[in-house]
């Protein structure tokens, strides 16, 4: 069933809930896992399923997404046929409004028009799983379906397929528009079949903080590693060429994800670090997030803690947070004595 099928990432969703990480970015390129952007996970699925034409619709805040995706070079997107898409946003000035994703389908019908597969995969930007779309296509082509809707126990994902015909006709009807892909599989099932398909196996929607340092802990366990990540299914991303991380004699680590460039000299313990993040001697990091090129200096202590990149920690600074409620800092932040660091 390869190539039947076209990706349609919605970058759309915005939430408050998801700040600060979300003050500068989109929820698709929010960072994730160490080296990854949580857009990743779903892009990676859709290439991993033989799919060669793939579309990301984002809103605003896109220019961290864009210079993460690029051409797609990484995803193997970068065709001469097919390949990756990024259809920003067209606003009209007579409208105050934002228009709905279905409107941008429709402003951009040619790519569905011009393409040539018979089924469409719409799926969000913030949901971290592993699924095969070719199992799920092989079970909608059997049941004869219009519209799938992958679930997990009696929770939808917002993660679709849909018959391309079924979709075209209601974006060449102009009096109809929706302002989710919800509200139009809703309005599908009043009179087209509509299955479901069950996902298993690890799953989170990242849609909060809470759910964003739940799943970034999670990933600390070996049995949601392997769940996520799979020889035969990788998960993509941008290249970064940096150094291996360097190890002083003083560094104690302890059930962490350490990306490469760093420098280790005090002590990290359940937690996730970026790449290029430098931790001081004397310095104890547990159950804590620290991002891109984060700096931690002399016996300062971090728990419960998530800082975004660029974040700037003096010497004997504290920092604490809730197991359920981190202590979150901005990008660019700097706590404690100015540092010229």
């Amino acid at each position: 069933m390869n190539n039947q099928m076209l990706g349609i990432i919605d970058a759309c969703t915005t939430t408050s809930s998801l700040q600060p990480l979300t003050f500068y970015r989109s929820i698709a390129a929010v960072p994730f896992a160490g080296r990854y952007r949580l857009i990743d996970f779903m892009l990676s699925n859709m290439v991993n399923s033989g799919v060669q034409s793939v579309a990301i619709f984002p809103k605003d805040r896109y220019r961290a997404l864009t210079d993460h995706i690029g051409s797609g070079k990484e995803w193997d997107l970068d065709r001469k046929r097919d390949g990756l898409f990024i259809f920003p946003p067209v606003k009209n000035d007579l409208k105050l409004e934002d228009p709905s994703l279905i409107a941008q389908f429709r402003y951009h019908i040619d790519y569905f028009l011009r393409s040539k597969q018979d089924y469409v995969i719409i799926a969000n930007s913030y949901t971290i799983c592993t699924i095969d779309f070719n199992q799920v296509l092989k079970r909608h082509v059997a049941q004869g379906a219009v519209v799938t809707s992958v679930v997990n126990g009696n929770t939808p994902l917002n993660i679709y397929i849909i018959n391309k015909k079924a979709l075209l006709d209601i974006l060449q009807n102009e009096t109809q528009d929706f302002d989710t892909i919800t509200e139009l599989v809703h309005y599908l099932s009043s009179s087209s079949k509509v299955i479901t398909y069950e996902q298993n196996g690890y799953l989170s929607q990242v849609d909060s903080l809470e759910a964003y340092y739940k799943a970034s802990m999670d990933i600390l366990s070996a049995e949601t590693w392997k769940q996520l990540f799979l020889r035969t299914r990788p998960v993509y991303t941008k290249t970064k060429d940096e150094p291996p991380t360097r190890y002083a004699k003083t560094a104690v680590v302890k059930n962490s994800m350490i990306a490469n460039g760093c420098v280790i000299e005090g002590h990290v313990e359940n937690s996730i670090i970026f790449r290029g993040v430098k931790i001081g001697k004397g310095a104890v990091v547990k159950n804590s997030i620290v991002m891109q090129k984060g700096a931690i200096l002399e016996n300062s202590v971090l728990n419960y803690v998530v800082l975004d990149k660029d974040v700037k920690i003096g010497s004997h600074e504290e920092l604490n947070g809730e197991p359920n409620l981190p202590r979150v800092l901005a990008k660019g932040t700097v706590q404690g004595a100015l540092m010229n660091s």
